[in-house]
């Protein structure tokens, strides 16, 4: 896996170099890819597995097709690397997810390949749609294709993209990349039915042999496919979902043959109006460790690509961390705090969209599978979900990552708060994430929880108080957001007792006289970091940990208000509507003559880079906290 002599991956830079190959080097060029891709995420993590089930699939649509002029959009993106290789960033990809490098992700400021930004998942079919349709209507016809794995295929949008599409005559391929995988397994009843039309034998024996029974009557074939859904269905036998959403379905087929994809896609590419081709690929195709381990090769972190033995985890249980003297990942304290809670009591239950592994839920699932509900790509419908079962009595724990909560704020709004029903979102990946960039981060929900009435938000100082707010959400009764960061603890005793913490109270840090300084969440404990470091440089610090940005602790803002002239408040979201926005609020409120400074992420989207990196351009590291003090006391 290490050696970097390349016959032909060399030699390509673009589709237009792909193209100068023979479809028969097309096998050997794709196994250098595969190989390339190993050597590379093996030194510097990414989405590794995915990206090794669509290397023939990326290598057949680019050398059959017209990219960029035709238009194809990745879906999601975690399986877009041997596209970024093959359009010109093979010289660039040791630079991928760092800070000034490349995107994880299809971006179209990045390349005129990417013709529609990736991160989150089932977009590909309704944006294809309206480039396809806007290519019409400019006079400039152009084919359109939709690349969406069958984990992308359970969200709402990828329906409602399907069904607009399916009453249309725009030229749109769907290619459904079906490997039975998300992150984690795929889920519900979309999986029973790709898995029966990929089993039905004796339905697609029978469809290739109508096919090629009416190429001897050209006329009658075209008529077939240009025919009604009801008249192909009798003449044809085909009756899959969607058939019945008004798409020519073609597969299964398989998605590794790429000889036989080059051959079908350029037979596609030809056939007008909406089409849809069954692809089944492998996730961690090629390489062995990948292939066997699925979930944990999605994103494995560094590993020996010759062995296979990974350095370490994107997971880590409790139990490990211990044995390595490692804090908990918070993840990993939501889990077990949720299992234990659940033993407590029988109405707790929990949800997660398609992310079982990713938040720890599978820690629950494991011991109560019959009190776990995985549902698939489909953040809307887990909230609402859940919002049903607390109708009917039930408390549920929903794991949702911040920035996919976005997706469901509708949801939120009209579902739960509105109906003041006891839903505990558990925000992870809340605040700067790190690799995966501006898709990924979690910079929004202070700011857009905060305006909806009778919503508690939260966040705890440490693992111990995420275990304690866990204890309070459970006993509240009413909509409660617990926010918390990609990543480990600071190290605290976190399972002792079990004790409620009273909602809308703050806790004095730090007493001083000069700038008082208030922080929201684990950014507390760097914050603790450089008050110290300014009472040593002469500046007396007062620090409060807010708790909550909803309700805030007036009774600590009335007394700081009083002493204090110089306030800061630092949290790990956008000031813009933050909770610093909520402090300074109540200061003018109250007629505090106060000069608030609010430390957060910026009004702009933040890229790609490890946390720390981040956190420092934010200036939310202990010394842009500490420079930001020293510069509130002078």
């Amino acid at each position: 896996m290490t050696d970097t002599r390349y016959k032909y991956l060399d030699r390509i830079d673009s589709p237009d170099d792909l193209k100068k190959l023979g479809v028969d080097e097309l096998p050997a060029y794709c196994a250098e890819l595969r190989q390339f891709i190993v050597g590379q995420l093996a030194t510097n993590p990414g989405h590794l597995g995915a990206s090794l089930g669509a290397v023939e699939l990326a290598a057949a649509l680019h050398y059959a097709y017209d990219t960029p002029h035709d238009k194809l959009v990745w879906d999601v993106g975690h399986q877009a690397y041997p596209h970024k290789i093959i359009t010109g960033r093979k010289g660039r990809f040791a630079t991928n997810r760092k800070l000034h490098g490349i995107s994880g992700f299809p971006r179209m400021a990045e390349s005129e390949y990417d013709a529609f930004g990736g991160g989150h998942a089932s977009v590909s079919i309704s944006a294809a749609l309206g480039m396809a349709i806007a290519g019409e209507l400019r006079g400039e016809p152009r084919r359109a294709v939709a690349v969406i794995g069958d984990g992308s295929m359970t969200g709402g949008l990828a329906f409602e993209g399907l069904n607009n599409a399916g009453a249309t005559a725009a030229d749109l391929l769907v290619v459904l990349n079906d490997n039975n995988m998300s992150i984690d397994q795929s889920v519900g009843a979309m999986k029973g039915a790709l898995l029966k039309m990929r089993l039905s034998r004796r339905y697609n024996k029978f469809k290739r042999q109508a096919w090629s029974a009416l190429e001897s009557v050209p006329a009658l074939r075209r008529f077939v496919q240009r025919s009604s859904s009801a008249l192909r269905h009798s003449l044809l036998q085909e009756n899959n979902i969607f058939e019945n959403l008004g798409f020519r379905y073609f597969g299964p087929v398989d998605g590794h043959d790429v000889a036989q994809l080059v051959r079908i896609f350029e037979h596609l590419r030809e056939i007008p109006g909406p089409k849809l081709l069954h692809v089944v690929t492998v996730k961690g195709k090629g390489y062995a460790p990948a292939e066997s381990d699925q979930s944990v090769w999605h994103a494995p972190g560094t590993f020996d690509p010759d062995t296979g033995e990974r350095d370490g985890g994107s997971v880590s249980t409790v139990a490990a961390d211990k044995c390595n003297s490692q804090p908990p990942l918070y993840q990993d304290v939501f889990g077990h705090t949720l299992l234990e809670l659940a033993r407590r009591d029988s109405r707790i239950v929990g949800i997660t969209p398609a992310m079982p592994t990713g938040c720890s839920l599978n820690i629950m699932m494991e011991q109560m599978p019959e009190r776990t509900f995985d549902v698939g790509i489909a953040e809307g419908h887990a909230v609402t979900f859940a919002a049903g079962m607390a109708a009917a009595g039930m408390m549920p724990f929903c794991n949702i990552y911040s920035s996919f909560m976005q997706r469901a704020y509708d949801n939120v709004i009209h579902d739960v708060a509105l109906q003041r029903l006891g839903v505990v979102f558990c925000l992870d990946r809340a605040g700067l994430v790190g690799e995966d960039g501006a898709t990924h981060h979690g910079a929004f929900d202070i700011a857009y929880f905060r305006p909806i009435p009778d919503v508690v938000i939260a966040s705890p100082l440490n693992e111990a108080e995420l275990r304690a707010l866990m204890f309070t959400a459970s006993q509240a009764e009413r909509p409660f957001v617990i926010r918390y960061p990609r990543g480990r603890g600071e190290g605290v005793a976190w399972d002792g007792e079990l004790g409620a913490v009273e909602i809308g109270r703050g806790r004095i840090l730090r007493e001083g006289e000069d700038v008082a300084v208030l922080s929201f969440g684990p950014l507390g404990n760097a914050a603790a970091r450089a008050a110290e470091c300014a009472a040593e440089r002469g500046v007396s610090v007062f620090h409060a940990d807010l708790r909550f940005a909803k309700p805030l602790d007036a009774e600590l803002l009335h007394d700081v208000g009083r002493r204090f002239r110089h306030v800061v408040t630092i949290e790990d979201g956008v000031v813009t509507g933050g909770i610093g926005s909520g402090v300074q609020e109540f200061f003018t409120a109250h007629g505090y003559d106060i000069r608030v400074v609010r430390l957060g992420l910026p009004d702009a989207f933040i890229e790609h880079g490890t946390q720390s990196e981040l956190r420092a351009l934010c200036g939310l590291d202990e010394e842009g906290i500490l420079k930001t003090i020293l510069d509130a006391g002078k």
